[in-house]
């Protein structure tokens, strides 16, 4: 299993997207969210898969290279972006700036955006709103994976949001997750690794539970354009899928997206809404990182259950993983790593040369 340094595989990802079309900014800005994914430890989220998935994107003309991001409603609290099927890092990032500064003039900053690619891992942006001393809050919607409760076939998106609430001297509250029992990145990633899935997180193609991960897919594979032969599921059974529902609502409908049910199937795309909340708006902000710390120590010395040997907080083992990962290099199973080989050799790049950096 090849393990590289986060400097290679941005280097890899640079260059494979400059390669492919993309300006020097657009490839910069992806890769950082791709590469922050990796370290973090959500690799469905990071350079693998979604690398190969983004230059087909750019081949087929999906992805829409130097795309102009555009502001369609803005009002003192809110805004509508239009990302006009350019990188949806770009469009998101951007987005999440509108909020913060609206959030800083009014108190809170609502913003969507659609006509929007892959925007990858939530809590990167999120952590946006943090860093300004302030709370983020953002979900989007997507094409169909996941089964309704009591459903079989796909008909909701993977739907996932993530809050992030500052604190004083602990580290970030993060809470990013899909309202599946997985992202459907996490089973493309066992997929390539070879491994098996837990039980509960989807179904064939006759509606029977599966641990794998294969039966969620049309062949070939690894499956380079997405199509689904059975289906996610929801987590926590009736309550992730209202949530779901949910996130359809605010990210699709109210953004003039689209639900889930609009949005073509086999092609990355989402719906997004966000919202920043200006804490002194509230309460004093000190006064809240210190109650927030107060919280998460109450939490972190209580009691274990038995096992366990430590609390973590939301968001905690990402940051964590981080710091193993930049001491350590960002481990790449052989069958994720060929494609990307394949994919230099294809557009001329000598990646040897990169690995020796």
């Amino acid at each position: 299993m090849p393990i590289i340094t986060s400097t290679q595989l941005a280097l890899i990802s640079q260059n494979l997207l400059k390669a492919a079309g993309a300006s020097d900014e657009e490839a910069e800005i992806v890769t950082r969210f791709l590469v922050n994914a990796n370290l973090a430890g959500v690799d469905s989220h990071g350079v693998v898969p979604n690398l190969t998935v983004y230059l087909q994107g750019l081949r087929s003309g999906t992805i829409k290279t130097r795309a102009k991001i555009e502001v369609r409603v803005d009002g003192p609290s809110t805004a509508l972006i239009d990302g006009n099927w350019g990188f949806g890092q770009m469009a998101c990032s951007k987005a999440m700036e509108i909020a913060i500064d609206k959030a800083r003039k009014t108190g809170v900053g609502a913003v969507g955006i659609f006509n929007c690619n892959h925007i990858g891992r939530l809590a990167e942006y999120a952590q946006m709103a943090v860093d300004n001393g302030m709370i983020g809050f953002i979900t989007a919607n997507c094409e169909p994976y996941v089964a309704p409760y009591g459903g079989r076939t796909p008909v909701l998106g993977t739907n996932p949001l993530s809050y992030a609430i500052p604190a004083g001297h602990e580290k970030a509250v993060i809470v990013d997750y899909a309202t599946s029992a997985a992202a459907e990145g996490k089973v493309r990633a066992a997929l390539l690794k070879g491994e098996q899935l837990p039980s509960g997180w989807i179904v064939d193609a006759h509606g029977h539970p599966s641990t794998n991960p294969a039966d969620l897919y049309e062949p070939p594979f690894p499956p380079e354009r997405i199509k689904l032969a059975g289906a996610l599921l929801p987590f926590g059974g009736y309550k992730g899928y209202g949530l779901g529902l949910v996130v359809d609502m605010l990210a699709g409908v109210l953004t003039g997206a689209g639900s889930s049910q609009d949005m073509a199937s086999g092609w990355l795309t989402n719906g997004v809404f966000i919202m920043v909340l200006k804490i002194d708006n509230f309460v004093p902000l000190e006064d809240f990182k210190d109650r927030v710390d107060r919280l998460v120590k109450s939490i972190k010395n209580s009691p274990k259950a038995e096992g366990f040997e430590e609390i973590l907080i939301p968001g905690e083992p990402e940051v964590n993983e981080r710091e193993r990962r930049l001491r350590n290099g960002i481990p790449i199973s052989e069958n994720a790593w060929q494609p990307l080989v394949q994919a230099c050799k294809k557009y001329g790049i000598d990646v040897e040369s990169l690995m020796r950096i």
